[in-house]
Formats: structure tokens, sequence, C-alpha cells
């Protein structure tokens, strides 16, 4: 065992050495990129291969893939054996392709527009400017229109995350209350479709831009959903279908600065009923100093949206500028909390 991984594990490491390795993280996370572009878990789901079947496979260059590899698998992502062979650990099937996994995460947050942007995070710092509109001249979303290429792992990573995500709040909050519940930006209609099915007395409104409600379409159909489910196209900046006994916004309020989220809140006021309720589902800052990927996720939105996490005081005060009140914080199995609302 090396000096360093001594030091790791009776918990003594210099402050030298815990320096460095938050330092260098960003070589970790680049390479996590590249074997998420080069698909080397998949090529590893049968088993055991070494670099030179991986290069073969991947395309690339053996000694630097293998390189790469032996640093990953220093991390606990891939393992390797006395024989140079490489294998999946739990860290690395999170590599994989689909629901559950993050390689189309690792796409997302690896490639250049996005590593562009934290690349101009001084001067975001300094100007109070969004990083991504300073790197690309523009903001995130209009970027992603003009680019598939960077919005369809976007998308994905979404989705995949979302899947996790929509089991924890469905565990965590009670829906069979509500008659109507309108799902405000829902995409795909994920969370909406798991709501409608555990709930046959509900019905919804899934709100969303129209070219994206559309590509919902098929889904509610399969689920034999669409005749309980209104598609609407629409701009929350400038209105939300009203009605709702539930208007639910997951990772919306948290893309925006305060005074875009105050304008799509009321916008929600307007519409909701006197007796409804409002659900915003966000990763919520806990209040102190203790460390939490809350915060780190409150500084990526600050860099790529000029958005920001938020703390249930900050939630509490921008509810109380849109004319509702904070009534509870339902906490999940995930990293995300059911933020409820009524009407003030």
């Amino acid at each position: 065992m090396s000096t360093q991984a001594k030091l790791q594990e009776t918990g003594t490491v210099p402050p030298q050495i815990a320096y460095t390795q938050l330092l260098a993280g960003y070589w970790i996370s680049q390479g996590l990129y590249v074997a998420a572009k080069l698909r080397v878990a998949e090529h590893l789901r049968d088993g055991a291969r070494n670099s030179e079947e991986l290069a073969a496979a991947c395309d690339a260059h053996a000694p630097s893939l293998y390189r790469l590899l032996r640093m990953l698998a220093s991390c606990g992502v891939f393992a390797e054996d006395s024989e140079g062979r490489f294998s999946l650990t739990p860290l690395a099937e999170m590599l994989l392709e689909g629901a559950g996994a993050m390689h189309a995460m690792t796409l997302h947050l690896g490639e250049s527009p996005t590593w562009q942007a934290w690349g101009t995070l001084l001067d975001s710092v300094r100007t109070g400017e969004t990083a991504f509109k300073l790197a690309h001249g523009k903001e995130v979303f209009p970027y992603y229109a003009e680019h598939p290429e960077s919005n369809q792992p976007f998308n994905q990573a979404m989705t995949d995350y979302s899947g996790a995500v929509i089991a924890a709040v469905m565990s965590a909050y009670d829906f069979s209350a509500f008659g109507k519940i309108v799902d405000v930006g829902g995409c795909h209609g994920s969370l909406l479709t798991a709501i409608l099915k555990a709930n046959p007395q509900a019905r919804g409104a899934l709100f969303d831009l129209a070219p994206t409600v559309e590509g919902a379409r098929a889904r509610l159909e399969a689920e034999a959903l669409l005749e309980r489910c209104e598609l609407v196209g629409g701009d929350f900046f400038e209105s939300i279908p009203d009605g709702g006994d539930a208007y639910i916004m997951k990772h919306i309020i948290h893309d925006w600065d305060e005074d875009r989220a105050l304008a799509i809140l009321k916008n929600t006021h307007r519409a909701m009923k006197d007796d409804g309720r409002l659900l915003i589902i966000e990763t919520v800052i806990p209040e102190g100093s203790e460390p939490t990927f809350s915060k780190l996720s409150d500084v990526h939105m600050m860099v790529m949206t000029g958005g920001r996490e938020r703390t249930e005081t900050e939630y509490r005060e921008l509810f109380r500028k849109a004319g509702f009140e904070l009534t509870r914080v339902v906490p999940t199995e995930s990293m995300v909390s059911v933020v409820e609302g009524v009407k003030a």
C-alpha cells in the first residue's frame, strides 16, 4: 500500500494532499467524459477486457486508454485485475446507457459548451453575468435550440435522471386529493404520467412549449392516459393554463433568476384555484454550513442558466413575493424535496 493510500485509510490526509485532490478534480471529470464518449462501459458489459481489446472496440490508442482507465480505476471507476484487464464496478455502471445510469449526464457535463462555460466562472463571479452567456454569446436554452448535438445529451440526461426522482416523489407525497393536476414545464410528461397512473380519479394538463408537449402524445397514448390528460402548448412567461387543483414544477424554478422565477410563479398564482396547491420539486439547500451536493448544484445553475438552488428561507420569500405562503417542505429519498405552497 502506498504512503498516500495509508494516509487516506487512517483518515490523516495532510491538507496539501487533500487540497491537491480537490484541485485535480477536473482531471477525473474529463476522464469520465472520455470514457463515456468512447462507451468503454458498454464494451465491458460481457466481462473484463484488456486495454488493447478495448482500444480496438473504441477506436482509441491502447497505451493512452490504459493510462486513462488506470486513473479511473484508482478512483473506484472500473476495476483492474493482476493481468491488466478492466471490469465494471458499481460506479462504472453509471457510465452505461439508460434510465438510472449517467452516461448522458456525463456527456452533457463534460462536453465542450459546458466546459467552456465553467471556464468563464471568474468573469461570472466578477460581473454577476451568466457564465454560459459570457462564453457563448447567448443563454443556454436558445443555444441548445440551435445546437441539437448539445441538446440531445442534455434532454437524455434529464430523462435518465428523472426516473429515480419521480419514484422518490411518488413515495413521499400524496396526490390523491387533487382532481386536476397541471404539470408546468413538464416536457414529455414522465412525472404526470406516474401521478395519473397512481391516481385514477385525477385528470392532468401537460404544459410546455408546443413542440415539446407533442412529444408526450405517444407516451400518454401507450399508457391509455390521453383521454385524461390535455396537452397544452405555450410559454409559462406569458400565461399558464387555469383551473388546476395542483400546479407542479419539477426542476423549473431553479433554472431562472429571481425576476423570471417570480414571473412564472405570478402567472401560476393567477391561474390556480383559490384552494389549490403549488408544488415545486427542487433541490433545497440546507441552512448552515454542512457540505451538501446542493451547494455545488447551485453554482452550476449560476454558471449555466443564471438560476439558483434555494434554501427553505429563500423559497419562503420567493413564494411571498408571488402571493403564496409556503406550507411545508417534504423531503424525499433523493436529492429533491417537494416545496408546497398555497395562495396567501
